[in-house]
């Protein structure tokens, strides 16, 4: 992708955005970024942006903006739905994601993962995994570095662990990773995407450019993902925690098992891994699934996956107290992921969930906190409805605590309530952004909260 004297607009300043902002300039364009924010309400520095020499324009996007353009590049963000991109559409202007920039500025294979839940500790772990065969391995994308940032540290020699939301691949046009793994899908994003079937679609361009030398590693067990085989140009490899199959990777005796081209070959036991919970059995099969087709030994696969801890925010021990567990789960954004983290557990859950309401169905939620929990503290503006919905399906009104916007009055309240044997867990099963800016920094609040405890 060449960027020498080509004018540049990139939409949105978080930092997917600074970051090619700071990329294309320094492949020689000349770029401007733009956010609809006033600049109080940025929270990345402006100055060293500037200092790179890009211009900075904020408040109105207005048309002025696509004067002379050559590329229009997308925060993920920012919607192609809104004014400024349709009008660069009409105007035959090329419009594309950070991600889309990245792939086309590679020059080593990317491995992406998508899905509604476990890409993060899958992307991760398959990080980990191929380090065993690369020395220059990059993470990156929609976890940790923007892909941009980590396709260009890397070079010419290594590979690149890409996780890739639904938003990111909104602006996608020739990205085409050699091995793409869709973990599943369930309803979110519906605000941005319209309906399930269209997040399904967002979804599947993940591999829609690959080709027969291409591979999709996909989950079995779940049937919207399943059903995507039937639509896939490259070599399918499906991973399934429930069935034994003919081809693919999957569970025999309890422990993880690859049949490929007619071999046989046994990792290690399920029991082995520090990382427990379903949810991350079928993260692991996805992850060996991938490295093993990425050419990663599957003997050298058992010591990673016996000492892998996952990653902060996702069913991430705390702390004790009074033989008492806190667990930060903050990266249950969705009630599926949350109930992934419900049945890590025997039950006796004090549970902390709540925040920017998603607004989607909380049926299969509810019924597994009336099975799991003992005492449910809700914070945020979903905790009206989050409380209607668990009340109406047989949850004692008693039993529900509202803890306002503050994390503060929840950790309190559920130290005040803790016993032995009970744990204590944060899986808001909501988004942050009615009391943060993200997910990460709800989780680190409420573990600072946590440490501060007497």
């Amino acid at each position: 992708m060449d960027f020498v004297d080509k004018q540049v607009v990139v939409l949105g300043a978080g930092i997917s955005g600074f970051a090619v902002a700071k990329l294309a300039c320094k492949l020689g364009a000349r770029v401007i970024l733009s956010d609809t924010k006033t600049e109080d309400k940025i929270k990345l520095d402006l100055h060293e942006l500037r200092a790179c020499g890009v211009t900075v324009v904020l408040g109105p996007q207005q048309d002025s903006l696509l004067a002379g353009l050559d590329y229009l590049i997308l925060s993920p963000g920012v919607p192609m739905a809104i004014p400024l991109v349709a009008k660069a559409k009409l105007l035959g202007i090329e419009i594309m994601s950070e991600v889309e920039v990245a792939y086309r500025l590679a020059q080593v294979p990317i491995y992406a993962i998508t899905g509604t839940n476990g890409k993060t500790t899958t992307t991760t772990l398959l990080g980990e995994l191929l380090k065993t065969l690369q020395q220059n391995v990059g993470i990156g994308g929609n976890i940790g570095e923007p892909l941009c940032d980590e396709v260009m540290r890397v070079g010419s020699t290594g590979c690149v662990a890409a996780e890739i939301s639904s938003y990111q691949l909104e602006g996608v046009r020739e990205f085409k990773p050699h091995i793409a793994a869709v973990l599943n899908v369930t309803p979110d994003h519906i605000a941005r995407h319209g309906s399930v079937d269209a997040y399904q679609k967002m979804k599947e361009r993940i591999f829609q450019k690959q080709t027969k030398e291409d591979y999709l590693v996909l989950n079995y067990d779940d049937a919207r993902t399943r059903s995507m085989a039937a639509r896939a140009s490259g070599k399918v490899m499906f991973f399934s925690r429930l069935e034994t199959l003919k081809e693919g990777t999957f569970i025999q005796a309890d422990s993880f098992v690859i049949i490929w081209d007619q071999q046989i070959y046994r990792i290690c036991a399920v029991k082995d891994m520090q990382i427990k919970g379903g949810h991350n059995v079928e993260n692991a099969l996805a992850a060996i699934s991938i490295a093993f087709l990425a050419g990663v030994d599957p003997i050298a696969m058992v010591e990673i996956l016996k000492k892998f801890a996952g990653v902060e925010h996702r069913i991430e021990l705390v702390r004790t107290i009074g033989k008492v567990p806190y667990y930060n789960d903050s990266k249950a954004t969705n009630p599926e992921s949350a109930i992934k983290a419900l049945e890590t557990f025997d039950g006796h859950i004090i549970l902390v969930a709540g925040g920017h309401d998603k607004n989607t169905d909380l049926t299969d939620f509810m019924k597994r906190v009336c099975e799991k929990v003992d005492q449910l503290i809700l914070i945020g503006a979903a905790a009206a409805r989050f409380k209607e919905a668990a009340i109406k399906n047989g949850f004692s009104a008693a039993n529900i605590h509202e803890a306002g916007y503050s994390m503060e009055a929840a950790t309190r309240l559920a130290y005040q309530l803790a016993q032995y044997p009970q744990v204590v867990l944060l899986s808001p099963a909501c988004a942050s952004f009615d009391m943060f800016d993200g997910y990460e920094e709800r989780g680190r609040a409420f573990k600072k909260l946590i440490q501060q405890l007497k």
